[in-house]
C-alpha cells in the first residue's frame, strides 16, 4: 500500500464526510446523506474515468472507496452531534484530499496519453465534480463557481504536474510536488480568505 493510496483514502473519508453533513445541513434522511456522501467521495473519479474510457470506473474496480464512503456518511448521519468539532479540521482533510485527487486524476489522463488541457481538465473533474453534485442535489451553487479558491488550486496542481511530467524528475516527486501545491493553496486561501475577483457591478 503506497503513500498515495492512502492519502487517496483519506481524502475520500474526507469528501464523503462533507457530502453527509451537507445532507444533515439540508435535512435530508438516511438515504439522502448517504447518496451525497458517495457522491461526493466518488463522483469525480467516475465521472474521469467514463470520460476516459475506463470501464467499470474505478470505485467498482476497488471497493474500498464505496465501503469507505458508507462507513464515513453513516458515522456522521448517527453521530453528527457528537462530530461538531470534526467540521474544522474537515477543511484541512478536504485539502489533502483535493491535491490528491488532483495527482491521481492528472497522472490517470497522462497514462492515457492525453494533452496539457485534457491532463489538466481530468485532475480538477476528479478533485471537484463530486462536489459540484453534492451542492447541486443540496440546492446550493457549486463551490468552484463561488469566490473561494478552490478549482483554481487544482488547475494550479495539476498544470505544474504536467509540465514537470516532461522532465527528468522521479514520478513520484513529481506527484508529491504538485499535490502539495495544491494543499498549500487551498489551507492558504482558507487561512487568509482568498478569492479570486469578481467582475464589479
Amino acid at each position: 500500500m503506497n503513500f498515495l493510496y492512502i492519502l487517496d483514502l483519506i481524502g475520500t473519508a474526507a469528501f464523503a464526510a462533507s457530502g453527509a453533513w451537507a445532507g444533515i445541513r439540508r435535512d435530508m434522511d438516511l438515504f439522502g446523506v448517504l447518496v451525497l456522501g458517495m457522491v461526493t467521495a466518488t463522483g469525480g473519479g467516475t465521472l474521469r474515468d467514463m470520460l476516459l474510457g475506463d470501464f467499470p470506473p474505478f470505485c467498482l474496480k476497488n471497493e474500498a472507496y464505496l465501503f469507505i464512503s458508507i462507513a464515513v456518511s453513516l458515522a456522521v448521519f448517527f453521530l453528527h452531534r457528537r462530530l461538531g468539532f470534526l467540521q474544522h479540521p474537515l477543511l484541512y482533510f478536504d485539502a489533502i484530499g483535493l491535491g490528491t485527487f488532483v495527482v491521481i486524476g492528472t497522472g490517470k489522463a497522462l497514462e492515457y496519453q492525453m494533452g496539457f488541457i485534457g491532463a489538466v481538465c481530468m485532475g480538477i473533474i476528479t478533485a471537484t465534480a463530486g462536489g459540484v453534485v453534492r451542492d447541486v442535489l443540496s440546492n446550493q451553487v457549486p463551490l468552484i463557481l463561488r469566490k473561494e479558491v478552490y478549482a483554481s488550486a487544482c488547475l494550479a496542481g495539476g498544470a505544474l504536474m504536467v509540465l514537470l511530467h516532461h522532465t527528468p524528475l522521479p514520478p513520484a516527486l513529481v506527484a508529491t510536488v504538485a499535490a502539495l501545491t495544491v494543499i498549500a493553496l487551498r489551507l492558504l486561501a482558507i487561512r487568509h480568505n482568498w478569492s479570486l475577483p469578481r467582475a464589479q457591478t
